[in-house]
């Protein structure tokens, strides 16, 4: 049994599945019905992507693999039984001979005032549609006041966390909302709508190679994007944010991205964490519970490259371990011996928007149109499925205008920042039909 669908979770069931070859029943537990390419979700908020493009079919690409609906809640160790709720609410459970925890994380939350009221997170595809729909609707009722303050608040896009996600967002908003008020004749005469990315670090991207760093902030302040380091939230309202220096910035729009953390079912199994990560050993067995493992931003694992320390929660790292821990498993059956696991970097890529990207694959920096040839060449062959129709939107996206709608399909109440399922979209309970 795998729990959960995202990078790790879906290449270990996708190896298992072609290990087996029929011989072994192999289950995969997760929320919703499709394993989600994340790093192209920035290019979904920005309307560049339909949605169903990143969302690519567990059933339709994962013969012999039995999907079960539902998020975990419970694990008994000593039954060998996973507890979990279905998408109708009702509790089921499962058991196992061998378990493989890929969980993920969820936003990570920070001890500021309004923020978990006011702010909204990026982590899953409810979220992404959440924030499309909100930039178009600030851009519109911008366009509709005749108050110079109210317009000015309404074209203020707040971003917390310049890391990938946090660049990655600000870059393509940057780019959406300005086409979007270019075509809204009560914003065409008027200044751009204005974005400010904010991070406690001393530089965009830490952690990362300074010239990409560099590369990255270049781009955005030439397109107006206004770049402060060394600046945290001190609390968040419905008007805006106040900042730690004493300014206070009016505004709608209060987008977090300051990280993530690892998903809640991992502090209620009772067992050994580290940071919140599952602890495990270098071939991604749970000590003590040799029938577990655990791979992916739920878990600790340790880095044999980099002695002392865990692995980076990256997809670059979780995709590798989903590999290492469906052979660590068929090694535990009496199929080969196990492997540890050990990778080095193979460099990081951040898109920009437009033609624009920061990249140094094999470590070798690029940057401008080729660095962004060379991002969405390695997502195409990164991606499991729907390569063709990913590419097509890009190709429409280089030749025609954006198209700037609001569906209305996802509320702000229904994606609250503190949530265990980011993946999934709130439902009230008794709402007739909501299955």
């Amino acid at each position: 049994m795998i729990v959960g669908a995202g990078f790790a979770g879906y290449t270990c069931a996708r190896a298992l599945a072609r290990q087996a070859s029929g011989a072994a029943e192999i289950v995969l537990v997760n929320p919703h019905d499709y394993f989600l390419y994340v790093p192209l979700l920035p290019e979904v908020a920005a309307g560049i992507l339909e949605p169903r493009r990143i969302s690519v079919s567990l059933t339709g690409t994962l013969p012999g693999v039995r999907l079960v609906l539902g998020h975990a809640h419970d694990v008994d160790f000593d039954a060998r039984r996973v507890a979990y709720t279905d998408p109708e609410d009702r509790e089921g459970s499962l058991t196992y001979d061998r378990l493989v925890l890929t969980v993920g994380s969820v936003n990570k939350l920070l001890p500021v005032p309004g923020v978990a009221e006011h702010a909204h997170g990026f982590r899953g595809m409810p979220e992404a549609l959440y924030l499309r729909d909100h930039m178009v609707r600030q851009i519109e009722l911008a366009g509709a006041t005749d108050d110079p303050a109210e317009r000015s608040a309404r074209t203020t896009f707040v971003v917390v966390g310049a890391g990938y996600t946090g660049t990655e967002v600000t870059a393509q908003g940057v780019l959406f909302t300005a086409a979007l008020a270019r075509q809204n004749t009560g914003l065409r005469d008027g200044p751009a709508p204005r974005w400010l990315l904010l991070d406690v670090a001393d530089r965009l991207l830490p952690g990362l190679d300074e010239r990409l760093s560099r590369a990255a902030e270049r781009v955005l302040r030439a397109r107006g994007v206004d770049v402060r380091t060394r600046t945290a939230v001190k609390e968040a309202t419905s008007e805006g944010v106040l900042l730690d220096d004493g300014e206070f910035i009016a505004g709608r729009s209060l987008i977090w991205c300051v990280g993530v953390r690892p998903d809640p079912l991992v502090n209620g199994l009772g067992l050994p964490t580290d940071q919140g990560r599952l602890c495990v050993d270098a071939y991604l067995g749970v000590p003590g519970r040799p029938e577990v493992f655990a791979c992916g931003d739920a878990a600790a694992v340790p880095d044999l490259t980099r002695p002392g320390e865990v692995t980076p929660m990256t997809a670059q790292h979780a995709q590798r371990q989903g590999k290492v821990a469906a052979h660590n498993v068929g090694a535990s059956c009496g199929q080969g011996s196990p492997r540890a696991y050990a990778h080095h970097d193979l460099g990081f890529m951040v898109d920009l928007g437009g033609i624009q990207a920061a990249a140094n694959p094999l470590h070798l920096p690029l940057s401008g149109p080729l660095a962004c040839a060379v991002t969405r060449g390695y997502h195409l062959l990164a991606m499991p499925g729907n390569r063709v129709r990913v590419a097509a939107d890009w190709l429409l996206d280089a030749v025609l205008p954006r198209q700037g709608v609001q569906l209305g399909l996802v509320r702000s109440w229904s994606v609250p920042l503190d949530t265990a399922s980011p993946e999934v979209a709130r439902v009230p309970r008794g709402t007739p039909g909501k299955g």
